[in-house]
């Protein structure tokens, strides 16, 4: 099935020009999208708790509030925020002080795709997921190259919510590459089996490709450099968004293009096995149970344990050693992941068992 996609023509400012944005979140997405904005020529304030975020944005030149403040101003709210601590936010605060027609614009759908938050039918709310960085959302503004964006309607309180919505696409410079229409559920799960089906495949194919170099004798810093820390692999994922999946491959030797090739049919049975594991993610991700899982109290537990042990990976060790003999500054990220308490481990005697399984899986890597 074909999706809608939109350009700059399908957009348009004066739709918008005499309402207030409030922009909720000044990290790295907000600061972004809320200078894309103002550069457009729309009216922006920022709502924020006292942090050096609100610092930032007042330097920057924003008229700066608390977020109940914003809610009484505005009539637009770009909710640029973690989607951990949202529900409570608008359970507290944002849901008391919708008005009808007010217009919330979410850059994730997780939270209203798997039905955490349950918001009033009186307003729009609409989807506007970056799929860029925040640096990257406003540079590419900046040098007019663009970035494609996941847009979607959830809901039209206004009757004017597919008008609003190419507006502010428009002038986030989300319509210059290109804003591709999904639901929140297409955005959410495509952005969890990424993160889910694919990013743990591959980093297990990388750490197996070393190891199998490591144990063979050759130089770590060789090793680590010639596997990823010389940007090759990144530079290629460009020339793949460029040209093409397969046409990349021209830029490469024919000695390297033949060996992949030829090679390739090595592992086809381990990919039968990676899709079956795929399809189950899946799965998971589709019906819910894993937004389920992760929105338990025990989870959060769980996930303080589980980056313990792959913080404290072998390779981590090695890396670690290979950044100072290359003198790559070191981000210390053992002194940012604390032993589990004794109260912590109490509370996970119920999954202890799986945590055992995490703690050898990790060690074995």
């Amino acid at each position: 099935m074909k999706a809608n996609v939109y350009h700059e023509s399908d957009g348009d400012l004066t739709f918008i020009m005499d309402k207030l944005i409030a922009v909720i979140g000044y990290g790295n997405q907000g600061r972004a999208q809320a200078l894309n904005l103002r550069d457009s020529g729309l009216k922006v304030i920022i709502g924020n708790r006292e942090d050096e975020y609100k610092k930032r944005a007042e330097k920057d030149g924003f008229e700066s509030y608390s977020i109940k403040e914003v809610l009484k101003r505005a009539q637009i709210f770009f909710i640029l925020i973690p989607d951990e601590i949202m529900k409570q936010l608008f359970d507290d605060l944002i849901i008391p002080s919708l008005k009808e027609n007010d217009t919330i614009i979410f850059a994730s759908g997780y939270n209203l795709a798997f039905n955490i938050i349950s918001l009033p039918s009186n307003i729009d709310i609409l989807l506007i997921a970056p799929r860029m960085i925040g640096i990257g959302v406003r540079e590419c503004y900046l040098n007019k190259k663009g970035f494609f964006t996941f847009i979607g309607v959830h809901q039209d309180g206004s009757g004017d919510a597919k008008k609003i919505l190419l507006g502010l696409s428009k002038g986030v410079g989300a319509l210059i590459k290109g804003a591709i229409e999904v639901t929140f559920k297409q955005e959410a799960v495509l952005d969890l089996f990424n993160e889910q089906g694919f990013g743990p495949a591959f980093g297990q194919v990388l750490l197996k490709a070393m190891k199998t170099l490591l144990d063979a004798g050759y130089p770590p810093e060789a090793v680590l450099v010639e596997m990823f820390m010389s940007g090759e692999m990144s530079y290629t994922y460009e020339k793949m968004a460029q040209v093409g999946l397969v046409k990349q491959t021209n830029f490469h030797s024919q000695t390297s293009q033949y060996g992949s090739m030829s090679r390739g049919i090595k592992f086809r049975g381990i990919s039968k096995e990676i899709g079956k594991k795929q399809k189950e993610i899946l799965t998971d991700i589709e019906s819910g149970k894993f937004a389920e899982e992760w929105e338990s109290k025990l989870s959060k537990l769980k996930f303080k344990s589980i980056k313990f042990f792959a913080t404290r990976l072998p390779f981590a060790k090695i890396e670690e050693q290979v950044r100072k003999n290359l003198n790559i500054p070191e981000y210390d990220l053992f002194s940012e992941i604390p032993n589990p308490t004794e109260e912590d481990i109490k509370k996970l005697k119920e999954i202890e068992q799986e945590l055992e399984e995490f703690e050898k899986f990790y060690r074995e890597m």
